[in-house]
Parts: structure tokens; sequence; C-alpha cells
């Protein structure tokens, strides 16, 4: 096989095979590694962050970004708790939650796509804002949920075996990846991300699309949020807090390009499990904390320069 053919494989399935070389080490590392229930765990474990960059991956497929997730997700998290602590149903409070996320995705789409401003500092400023928000709400304290049927929602499982936060990622994957690749707004997406002017001039309306794909990912956060809440039985003022870096780390270690028009939703769930594969293996071998934030720091800063290598 000549260096050409290789260089085409390793651009097309990159964040396969480092997955596949990240395996390998990781069971040379330790013999617990592949065992059925750590396997579980990372999965579990990952699920969030995984639907994170499915959100991620959308607005920056456009160009932009949202460091506004976090935030976001813990707000929802928290108007679902407390609603649930003033006697309403599982059902009215997970809508309730929803349409929080929608609105604030919407809301960075507005600023973003209809006032021209930097998305950077847009949800920059909504993560103020709604982290701000979430502790007036939460009076600084965690909000305790009981309600079962809630609760079933982040520590719930199918047959006994697989976690419910798996089904509702593998669920959402299966539906961003038909969104994106089989539909005129997903092609748009891309299109956009490519060459905005382009896309303009060839009739797209830019700027619905761009509000549009900030509302998937506040819708999204907000799914994270009511799963994180669910499996703490309590929304913490402090939940998702640096959620965003993971989430932006997983997207760009799985392919999708700083620059927009570039990536998959597949290869960003990948690079969640990458990430979540290193936590867990750092966790095996008993190294530090400390130690596990410098080397998260140093992968990312790898996957972006190779994102700026491979463009």
């Amino acid at each position: 096989m000549n260096t050409k053919k290789l260089s085409e494989i390793w651009a097309k399935y990159r964040p396969v095979l480092i997955m596949i070389v990240f395996i390998i080490v990781a069971e040379c590392l330790s013999r617990k590694f592949l065992t059925v229930n750590n396997i579980m765990n990372v999965l579990n474990q990952t699920s969030m962050n995984a639907i994170l960059a499915l959100a991620l991956t959308t607005v920056i497929l456009t160009g932009g970004i949202d460091i506004s997730v976090g935030s976001t997700l813990a707000f929802s998290g928290a108007a679902a708790a407390w609603l649930l602590r003033a006697g309403h149903s599982t059902v009215l409070a997970v809508i309730v939650a929803l349409v929080i996320g929608v609105a604030i995705g919407t809301l960075n789409g507005i600023f973003i796509s209809r006032w021209n401003l930097q998305p950077m500092i847009v949800t920059l400023a909504t993560m103020s804002i709604f982290r701000g928000t979430t502790y007036l709400l939460t009076t600084g304290s965690p909000i305790s949920v009981s309600n079962p049927a809630f609760k079933m929602i982040g520590g719930g499982k199918l047959f006994g075996t697989i976690q419910v936060p798996i089904i509702i990622l593998l669920v959402l994957a299966v539906i961003m990846h038909y969104v994106l690749n089989n539909t005129p707004f997903g092609r748009h997406i891309y299109s956009i991300g490519g060459n905005e002017e382009a896309a303009y001039l060839s009739g797209v309306n830019t700027k619905n699309v761009k509000a549009a794909a900030y509302a998937i990912s506040g819708l999204l956060a907000s799914v994270v949020g009511i799963i994180m809440t669910s499996r703490l039985s309590s929304a913490q003022p402090l939940a998702g807090q640096s959620y965003e870096m993971d989430a932006i780390a997983a997207a760009v270690i799985g392919g999708t390009s700083l620059r927009g028009g570039q990536g998959k939703v597949v290869f960003s769930i990948v690079g969640a499990l990458i990430i979540g594969m290193l936590n867990n293996i750092l966790t095996l071998l008993d190294v530090s904390t400390y130690y596990q934030t410098v080397i998260k720091g140093i992968v990312i800063l790898i996957a972006v320069m190779i994102d700026a290598k491979s463009n």
C-alpha cells in the first residue's frame, strides 16, 4: 500500500484509528480496561459529553462555537428539579427544561446571525447570564429530586444492562446523523461553514439556518441537564461547569474542523469516547486528578494541531 493511500485512509478514518490504537494501549496498561462492566461504565459516563459533542458539532459546522452549553444544561436541570419539588409531573418538568434549552440556543442564534456578533462573545455572555440565573433559582444550594419516574432517565437500565442515557445518546446520534446528511437543512449547515457568502448567494437563508443550529445546541444541552439532574437526584448550581471544553475537544478529536464545514456526527461521538476512555484508564492507573487535567489539555492541544495541519 503506497503512502498516498495510507494518507487518504488516515484523513478519512483518523478518529477511529486513534481510538483503536488507544484501546490497544489502554488494555496493555490495565487488564481491567476491556471488561464488560468497565466498558459499560465508560459508555455511561461518556454519554453526556457525547450528546454535548453533538451540540457543539452542529454549531462548529457553521463556523461558530457555543461555550454556553454548560450553563444551559445547569439552568435547564435546575428548572426541572424546581418544578418536580413543587409537585409537578415528570413530563411537565422535562418539557419545560427542553423549551428552556431551545430558548437559550435561539437567543444565542439571534444575536449571532441577526446582529452579526462574534459567537465566542455572545455565548460567553449567555454562559455568565445563565450560570448566574441558575444560582438565583437554586439559591446556591442543590435542589433534591425524589421522583422515581424522573430518576429513571439518568439511572434506569434497559433489559437490566444498558443504561437509559446510552439509549438516549444512540437515538439522538441517529437523528442528528440523518438530519445533517440527508436533509436540505443539513446541507445548508455544511455549506455555511464551507463558505457563508457563497451559501447566501446560492439562496440559503443563512441567518435562519445559523439560528436553528444554535437552537439545536441548546436543546441537546438541556437533554444533558435532565440526564445529569436525574442521575445525581439533584440539581447542582455548578452542574456542567467546564463541560463545554470536553465537548469541544470531543468534536475536534473527532475530526470536526474549527473552521467549519467539515465534520461527522459519528466521529464526534468517537472523539467523546476517546476522552472518556482517557479519563477511565487514568483513573484505573490511579493517576492524580491534577495530572489528569494536564494530560487532557495536552491531548486537546494535539488534536487542534492535527486539525490545523490537516487543513
